[in-house]
């Protein structure tokens, strides 16, 4: 029995050791439980939506097959043939970075999904369409939960949270100490330690990215990321002092991520058309440009680059009436509390730093993906007499310790806060019946 108790804990660890260690233990325990099934999700999803401008080049006619030649014609032209052949009104103009790609119309019929037409800029053919967004909007609401509702948005601030703990918990695990190496695969693959230290290999060396991704996130969920949004713009930490039209949503989801909070303004009535208004974007060295028309009479043009690295954000409002330029934002306007969200946002999407930051974050994807599938074989090759339990309780001490070091992180994340209070009135409840 001795010899079973030796071998029951990770890391060689005794029975006799510290409590706290078998408190963090479970804790990382249960927020597998709680959450494998999402981050497994996340994983696969995150990972094919860092290469979503390949796959929608696979899948619609982004690029153009021939060689582009001729001049181009005028955007209004490119928006009058697809509102005579649609039947739809245009709402927005992405005018690409480079000459080779398609210009994309997106209409908009009221009740119903807004459509992408690919056009060719040169003799206006409709080379096809994304209805809805297309494939990679599926995945992206897959990644987010999106098509389950608002309900959907707060689970993934809670897995989210408690991948955070996961990290910290399993990092603390997989510490070297006492001859247990952090990076590590011994043993057979029909053994427990193999599988143990696999999963304790890859956990630790990808804890650090998770991690990040994990916190960068945050900003898109409703709650937490709603809260911040709005912290940032009433303390003037991010967001220039100027008025912001009132955007409709795809017009706030072509802003930069502290740009999405503002009130209203409006200008006189008169339209000076798509095409000035994208002259007027050019000359302000405006490139690859998205461009949304008016929504209503009085309304200006809303101009926003695509972009890229963090730095490219830039989104200037050009009253439609007169053509003059009223708001002009960019990345020198920011505050560092904007500054760091955005470039978390472009770092989180392997953007920021080329090629290299999108095979880091697609590495901790795919080591996420392994995590959650080794986690499993792990506690089926740990089971006592043919029967799956969870580890090791602690004394109460070190429990009510690593519970108060949770709920701190709770704290910071009130959603998942309150998920672990569920999961400690749950373990409470199970321990009264046991000893009943």
């Amino acid at each position: 029995m001795a010899a079973c108790a030796r071998d029951s804990e990770p890391g060689g660890r005794t029975m006799d050791d510290t409590g706290f260690y078998r408190a963090m233990w479970r804790w990382h325990f249960y927020a597998g439980l709680i959450v494998l099934p999402v981050l497994a999700l996340m994983a696969v999803t995150g990972a094919l939506y860092l290469y979503k401008p390949e796959i929608e080049a696979t899948l619609y006619p982004v690029h153009m097959s021939t060689t582009p030649s001729g001049a181009l014609l005028p955007p209004s032209r490119l928006a009058a043939v697809v509102e005579r052949t649609t039947g739809a009104q245009v709402t927005q103009i992405v005018r690409p970075a480079t000459m080779s790609e398609s210009w994309r119309v997106m209409t908009k019929v009221e009740g119903g999904p807004p459509t992408v037409h690919f056009v060719d800029p040169r003799d206006g053919r409709i080379l096809g369409q994304m209805r809805g967004g297309g494939f990679m909007k599926v995945i992206k609401d897959l990644h987010s939960l999106a098509l389950t509702g608002p309900v959907g948005n707060r689970l993934v601030e809670v897995v989210a949270g408690w991948a955070i703990l996961l990290c910290i918990t399993g990092l603390y695990l997989r510490w070297p100490r006492r001859g247990q190496p952090a990076l590590a695969i011994r043993g057979r693959a029909s053994g427990r330690l193999f599988w143990r230290d696999l999963h304790g290999t890859l956990g630790f060396l990808s804890a650090g990215v998770i991690l990040f991704l994990a916190v960068t996130g945050m900003p898109w969920t409703e709650v937490w990321g709603g809260g911040l949004r709005a912290v940032v713009a009433a303390n003037d930490w991010g967001r220039p002092k100027m008025a912001v039209i009132p955007w409709s949503a795809p017009a706030k989801d072509a802003l930069p991520w502290t740009l999405r909070e503002g009130g209203p303004i409006a200008g006189d009535a008169g339209d000076i058309g798509v095409d000035q208004a994208l002259r007027i974007a050019t000359a302000h060295g405006m490139g690859g440009v998205q461009l949304i028309l008016p929504a209503s009479p009085g309304a200006p043009y809303l101009a926003a680059s695509i972009v890229t690295q963090a730095q490219d954000a830039r989104a200037i409002t050009i009253d439609a009436a007169s053509g003059a330029v009223v708001q002009d934002m960019d990345w020198r306007m920011f505050g560092p509390g904007a500054k760091a969200v955005e470039w978390g946002i472009a770092t989180h999407q392997g953007q920021q730093y080329g090629e290299v930051n999108r095979l880091l974050m697609l590495a901790a994807c795919l080591c996420l993906l392994l995590l959650c599938l080794t986690a499993p074989v792990v506690w089926w090759k740990r089971r006592q007499q043919g029967r799956l339990s969870a580890p090791p309780a602690a004394t109460p001490a070190a429990r009510r310790m690593v519970a108060g070091l949770m709920l701190f992180i709770g704290l910071l994340f009130p959603l998942t806060g309150l998920s672990m209070l569920v999961a400690l009135l749950g373990e409470w409840i199970m321990g009264q019946r046991r000893t009943a």
